[in-house]
């Protein structure tokens, strides 16, 4: 059983799913309102913000879910509002676009699934948002994938696809996805959006299972700037078109299929954070559990200190020894290790400054390694970064003005 990304379609990509992405006026220009379409109802799943502050379009996904037992016809999304602190207004807005897509998708409005992202605490327009889910809903299509994924963008810099075919002796299937986030990334679930689907045969439970863990090592292993937000959503549906079905056997070629999908949409996400110019993995190793690696590699990437000192390219390993230090894992100094790309700044106690200047050049680069030894166990994890810039200031000192 394997995974190949080498395929196209987006969240298309799989069989059945139909896609579009239109304008509607909620943005002063362009694409603001994207569906993706399953064709009928199908097994769904979803992963939500762990923010307490939470936008009116996940708690009415979430009781839908319930409603409907996990079961979506289509997934609807506007951009440019995040329809979130709008009391009873924005839970009657979020009722109002389900209600439009069961209109227009002749299904029940438990089977849709609502999204929105944008500025926090303005009033999103109904009316426009009706007229963009009919316009969307009679325009699906196969080709309409990057449409739908230009049209959940808010600052990011462009639009986040990806696919892959999974390989079973039963047969193939495909897993397809699209995403957006560029600022507010630090996921407890992940802060973004993000729509996966696959023509895989899986009950609703699976599906979820299979989601969850994925999203672990992918979109929650990301952060730009360590700020979780209020509507951030993962939905993953499943046609059931290829006809594989997914039993015990096949159930880790789908975990592995979406990993492979979700990762690299994770990965776009970062590359493409708000002012970012690298691209920053940090693995944590030697860790006595998962847990105490995951969460030291958070610290090492949410560290304003260690991301301004990779924009400026300066090899400086004490404040990654000082970032682990303070993680509130177990960490051992005498025989941690700190590497700057391929090489080592700091040893088992030891600094070796005269390598400073290989650390250097690897810090010229856009895609940057950074890997900090804890020394006291055997576990690892990867989390996905980027550098701080000026740029990220200037973006949200101005983000409503």
């Amino acid at each position: 059983m394997s995974s190949d990304k080498d395929i196209a379609g987006g969240v298309t990509a799989p069989d059945e799913f139909r896609a579009a992405g239109v304008a509607c006026g909620i943005k002063a220009d362009g694409l603001d309102l994207a569906v993706v379409d399953a064709g009928t109802a199908v097994p769904a799943a979803a992963v939500f913000t762990t923010n307490l502050v939470t936008a009116a379009p996940v708690l009415l996904s979430r009781a839908h879910l319930e409603q409907s037992g996990a079961r979506a016809r289509a997934v609807v999304i506007n951009s440019g509002c995040a329809n979130a602190c709008t009391g009873d207004a924005g839970m009657a807005v979020a009722r109002a676009m389900a209600d439009a897509g069961a209109e227009h998708l002749d299904c029940t409005p438990a089977e849709i699934l609502v999204a929105s992202t944008g500025v926090i605490g303005v009033e999103l327009d109904s009316a426009k948002v009706g007229r963009g889910i009919a316009a969307a809903s009679s325009a699906v299509s196969r080709e309409g994938h990057l449409d739908a994924a230009r049209a959940i963008l808010t600052t990011d810099l462009g639009p986040k696809e990806s696919a892959a075919r999974a390989e079973t002796s039963a047969g193939d299937f495909r897993v397809g996805g699209m995403a957006k986030g560029a600022g507010m990334i630090e996921p407890n679930m992940a802060t973004m959006l993000a729509v996966l689907t696959t023509d895989a045969k899986v009950d609703a439970a699976r599906l979820q299972l299979a989601l969850r863990q994925a999203v672990d090592d992918t979109f929650n292993a990301i952060t730009v700037d360590g700020e979780c937000s209020t509507n951030d959503t993962v939905f993953a549906l499943a046609s059931g078109a290829s006809d594989v079905e997914i039993d015990d056997a096949t159930f880790p070629t789908l975990v592995d299929t979406f990993r492979v999908v979700a990762r690299d949409l994770a990965v776009a996400i970062v590359r493409g954070g708000e002012g970012a110019s690298k691209l920053v993995a940090i693995r944590a190793h030697g860790a006595r559990s998962l847990d105490d690696a995951r969460h030291a590699a958070h610290t090492l990437a949410n560290s304003l200190l260690v991301k301004t000192a990779v924009h400026g390219g300066d090899p400086n390993w004490g404040r990654l020894v000082a970032a682990a230090g303070r993680a509130g894992v177990a960490f051992d100094p005498s025989r941690a290790v700190v590497k700057i790309g391929d090489t080592v700044l700091f040893e088992h106690g030891r600094p070796f400054d005269d390598r400073a200047p290989d650390a250097a050049e690897h810090l010229r680069g856009t895609d940057i390694e950074i890997q900090v030894d804890l020394g006291v166990g055997t576990h690892e994890a990867t989390v996905w970064t980027c550098d701080l810039s000026a740029e990220y200031v200037r973006i949200n000192s101005e983000y409503r003005t």
